[in-house]
């Protein structure tokens, strides 16, 4: 029984069947081939696989970012396919928070503004939103440079800021891609604490991929993909093993 099933409650995400073809004919390239997963609420999960195996094109379908070619995604009990490009904007703006290996902040918008930009498209523009954005910051360690633009930021504090804009619509899934991929070792270690102090005691519903085995480890579970397939689903003795062997490609024991 996965984790999502156990409670007795929707998973937070249900995807059934799922693929992903690019092209078609000789050349089409079938980049997911019927994958099933739950994830639970309140679950921090990694996926991870070679280049090639899926695991970004399952991160876009989850973000509503890609249609897929067959299956069905539910999010808290709602399905993707039947929704209009209306509602999937909505989908994407209030219920999925994204955090991004290269942080997509804007330059001329300052800190507190970056993590208001959701609220803003939506038309949110009252003091108890930007109190919320500020509160996010200071969540995020960032308390002291809220007028501060990218710029002046480091890499680490720019992924922090743009973890405090994941969260400020309140959503009920966090997709995070390879956020530590453009991060020295000191900053990945920050904000990897971030994302799972996030998860463990605030209960947020994280999906990561990744391809560091380091930043893997601090997930409750990982998901190895290979071939557009679920190869393996959970944790075990030889985890650290497996996913250095994902990371540099070579064939599972």
């Amino acid at each position: 029984m996965t984790p999502a099933a156990s409670d007795g409650l929707a998973p937070a995400i249900e995807i059934r069947g799922l693929t992903k073809v690019f092209g078609s004919g000789q050349t089409a390239v079938r980049a997911l081939d019927g994958v099933d997963l739950e994830i639970g609420r309140g679950e921090m999960v990694a996926i991870m696989g070679p280049s090639g195996s899926g695991k970004s094109t399952l991160l876009h379908l989850l973000g509503a970012l890609e249609t897929p070619t067959s299956g069905s995604i539910a999010l808290a009990g709602r399905r993707f396919d039947g929704l209009d490009d209306r509602e999937l904007t909505l989908l994407r703006r209030e219920g999925i928070g994204f955090v991004f290996q290269f942080f997509n902040l804007l330059p001329s918008l300052t800190a507190e503004e970056n993590v208001l930009l959701p609220a803003l498209i939506a038309g949110l523009r009252d003091e108890a939103i930007a109190a919320r954005a500020r509160a996010l910051l200071d969540r995020v360690g960032l308390a002291g440079r809220t007028t501060h633009l990218p710029s002046e930021l480091s890499g680490g504090e720019q992924q922090r800021v743009s973890i405090a804009r994941a969260l400020l619509m309140e959503p009920a899934l966090i997709l995070a891609d390879e956020p530590t991929g453009n991060l020295d070792s000191k900053s990945e270690a920050q904000v990897l604490e971030l994302l799972a102090e996030l998860n463990r005691d605030e209960g947020h519903t994280i999906v990561m991929v990744t391809h560091d085995p380091d930043a893997a480890a601090v997930a409750g579970r990982v998901v190895f993909m290979r071939d557009g397939r679920i190869e393996s689903d959970g944790l075990g003795r030889g985890l650290l093993d497996r996913l250095r062997r994902i990371r540099e490609d070579l064939p599972l024991p």
